[in-house]
């Protein structure tokens, strides 16, 4: 493709910023053109534009597209799914976005338990968002890796390979390279990667000590914005399975190992409001405040797994935070680091 990369004269820029709450950073737009050639020729709209401007997102040139942003041949469209012919001159005009803004780097503490050439663990606070999000553009861990680490500059979503929600601490494994990236997403597909958690649920824990969950997770159909433990021959959702052990309790409340053998959204909280113990503070799945816990009481205390590429097995695990171990404390809990179990689920 032939590309031409323009931008309008200073007469011509607006008088506000381009997005609004995008700060006082006014960039331009930026027009690009190019013509479609062969092995563009019949493609959609949106895949011809990913091919040309392969530093976008495809759902970010759909909404420009959407926008009224792109022409062919001087005309407006708004389909993606418009069909390209070759010759024809296609012009995008590039807006900044919320989105467009969020993969920067910014200066943040960033605890790193451990890093090699390929890898690096990290421990992460409470409150600390994992990815840009709506509402949450900017200020989250990626941002801050970004600035931490150039090797991770050119890595799909900084090497994050999997993720914790905003409320919940501890440990999380990012790459360094995207042969580390690959082998990691494997890993974890494959369930070669051990995460356990320590959790406060609300009430005592009847029964065994140890019970092993195995309940499907899909949204919930009564409220889009949570997930819920389902029926899989009924409602849509995935396989999910978690192993709790309980480590100590009263009437109150219980603390609680989980040991994950899938990865869903939100598994332990769903799963632990399933079976009668929604985790203090988790107001999302039942939970309401008790000894100074108004965040989800959950706590990613554990990680182990085969390096990907020298073969060591490696172990690491962090105490509880503050917040947690004066809730233990209030509560009448003792808390002991669990024994170190096997490294893999």
């Amino acid at each position: 493709m032939q590309l031409i990369i323009s931008t309008p004269p200073d007469d011509e820029l607006p008088d506000n910023p381009l997005e609004e709450g995008a700060g006082e950073d006014t960039e331009q737009d930026e027009l690009r053109q190019f013509r479609v050639d062969a092995a563009q020729h019949g493609q959609r709209l949106d895949r011809a534009l990913t091919a040309c401007v392969g530093e976008f997102s495809r759902s970010y040139l759909q909404q420009r597209i959407e926008a009224g942003d792109v022409q062919l041949d001087g005309k407006a469209l708004t389909k993606p799914a418009a069909k390209v012919r070759l010759g024809q001159q296609i012009s995008i005009t590039l807006r900044a976005t919320p989105q467009s803004r969020a993969f920067v780097p910014q200066d943040m503490p960033i605890e790193t338990v451990y890093v090699d050439e390929h890898l690096r663990v990290i421990h992460k606070p409470a409150g600390l968002v994992v990815h840009p999000a709506p509402r949450n553009w900017q200020g989250t861990l990626l941002n801050g890796l970004l600035a931490l680490d150039p090797a991770v500059m050119d890595l799909p979503r900084a090497g994050i390979v999997h993720r914790l929600d905003k409320d919940t601490s501890g440990l999380m494994v990012v790459a360094r390279t995207r042969q580390a990236m690959d082998a990691l997403v494997a890993m974890i597909a494959a369930r070669e990667v051990s995460r356990q958690y320590l959790a406060i649920g609300h009430r005592r824990w009847p029964g065994a000590p140890e019970r092993e969950v195995a309940v499907g997770i899909g949204r919930d159909p009564a409220n889009r914005l949570r997930m819920a433990a389902i029926d899989l021959t009924r409602l849509p959702g995935k396989t999910a399975r978690t192993t709790f052990q309980c480590l100590d309790q009263n009437e109150e409340a219980c603390l609680v190992r989980c040991i994950l053998h899938t990865g869903r959204t939100h598994q332990i909280r769903v799963h632990m409001a399933h079976i009668g113990h929604p985790l203090l503070g988790d107001a999302l799945y039942g939970g309401r405040p008790l000894a100074g816990m108004h965040r989800q009481a959950l706590h990613a205390w554990r990680l182990a797994f085969v390096h990907p590429f020298t073969g060591q097995e490696l172990v690491w695990s962090v105490p509880v935070p503050q917040d947690m171990q004066q809730a233990l404390a209030e509560l009448g809990l003792r808390y002991n680091e669990p024994d170190e179990a096997d490294g893999a689920d």
